[in-house]
């Protein structure tokens, strides 16, 4: 399941100013009982700079929109309609069959969700958000060849070389530096040319506690997993417990065992 509405931050490490982001679909499921929900939603959600469409439909509780906004800034936008939202898919339904794929760090230090949306056969669009690492701080972070977390990020190899490895610009699993804020926390979001969802899947992503990667050590990784796509999830219960997607606590998951 996806993660809850929250608020964004400005801290971004400096491949997300570099280029707009790529227009791309975002489906949330949200609670709504009536005309004036969807009336509330659309007010909220349509003035978001870089949203193009906001589609909703009431009968199956969905909201789809369409443009560059990032993620944060349309759980942002949805929570001040005071509606439970879950988000439940993104990409694009007409080219891919594998348009999505997401990383989950769930502590017990680190908590941070990393979403991978294939928005072409040319270009991937790269969220995330992370709490727990240290305040003030440049952390190194990238894409790694295994999913392997028996010795954390140790066992994740080196950072993934690419289709065609360029002997520019480095392996294309780099993502560049987290820059934290004095609370810990991190956004990110960026467009990649070298990275294709379809390879992600079994891979991982590594944090580490300094801004080179060659010479700093690896806090946490977490498996890249195949996530649902546009048109994919309109289940309303969580099949696991039968809980209603928007009534999911971070509790219901289980922590991601750290290690030494």
């Amino acid at each position: 399941m996806a993660s809850e509405a929250g608020s964004a931050t400005a801290a971004v490490s400096a491949p997300s100013t570099a280029k707009q982001l790529p227009d791309l679909m975002t489906e949330f499921m949200v609670d709504m009982k009536c005309e004036n929900c969807v009336k509330n939603v659309r007010q909220k959600m349509e003035p978001v700079e870089g949203v193009k469409s906001v589609d909703i439909s009431l009968d199956s509780q969905v909201v789809r929109v369409l443009g560059s906004a990032t993620l944060a800034e349309l759980e942002e936008a949805l929570k001040k309609t005071g509606r439970k939202a879950r988000l439940i898919g993104q990409g694009d339904p007409s080219q891919l069959a594998l348009t999505a794929a997401v990383a989950e760090f769930k502590g017990p230090v680190i908590h941070g969700v990393v979403r991978f949306a294939q928005v072409s056969m040319e270009e991937v669009r790269v969220e995330a958000q992370f709490d727990g690492l240290s305040p003030s701080t440049s952390h190194a972070w990238a894409v790694n060849e295994f999913g392997d977390l028996t010795r954390g990020a140790d066992s994740t190899g080196r950072c993934y070389p690419g289709e065609a490895p360029s002997t520019t610009d480095g392996p294309a699993g780099d993502l560049g530096v987290l820059e934290t804020d004095g609370k810990g926390h991190a956004s990110y979001a960026a467009p990649s040319s070298r990275l294709k969802v379809w390879d992600l899947i079994g891979r991982a992503v590594a944090v580490y506690d300094g801004a080179d990667r060659g010479s700093s050590k690896g806090l946490a990784a977490a498996v890249i997993a195949r996530s649902a796509g546009v048109g994919q999830n309109y289940k309303s219960l969580c099949s696991c417990d039968g809980t209603i997607i928007w009534e999911a606590t971070p509790s219901d998951y289980v922590q991601q065992k750290q290690m030494p």
